[in-house]
């Protein structure tokens, strides 16, 4: 339960930082088609994000014990797996059927590949 706690704050400060640091690319690149995404979010969206990465370590930790892992490197590798089902699916969804710009898609795909990579390796440190 530590490492599932551990693993979302940890994500949660890591995705705060990459938006930070590359959403102005992402204007820069789209101009007025960026998203505006606001200044600081409300307390509110800040608690949800949180419980978001929660329910993401939860899956990992929760498949990497049932799957027998033992170690933070197979636990990557789910990681990895997953990221590549899941999200990056779900992101090429999104640019082919809602017309989201690759360069916004690829931001998402991204910070999503660092979430489930940390908490993956934070979740396996502890298997």
């Amino acid at each position: 339960m530590i490492s599932v706690i551990a693993a979302s704050i940890v994500a949660f400060v890591l995705s705060s930082t990459y938006y930070a640091l590359l959403t102005p690319t992402e204007k820069r690149l789209l101009g007025e088609r960026a998203p505006d995404r606001g200044d600081r979010p409300p307390p509110l969206k800040i608690l949800l994000e949180l419980a978001r990465g929660l329910v993401v370590a939860a899956v990992i930790a929760g498949l990497a014990r049932y799957a027998g892992l033992t170690d933070v490197w197979s636990a990557v590798v789910l990681g990895l797996v997953l990221w590549a089902g899941f999200p990056a699916v779900l992101l090429t969804g999104s640019m082919m059927w809602e017309r989201t710009p690759a360069v916004t898609a690829a931001l998402h795909a991204g910070d999503w590949l660092v979430k489930v990579l940390v908490i993956s390796a934070i979740v396996g440190a502890w298997l």
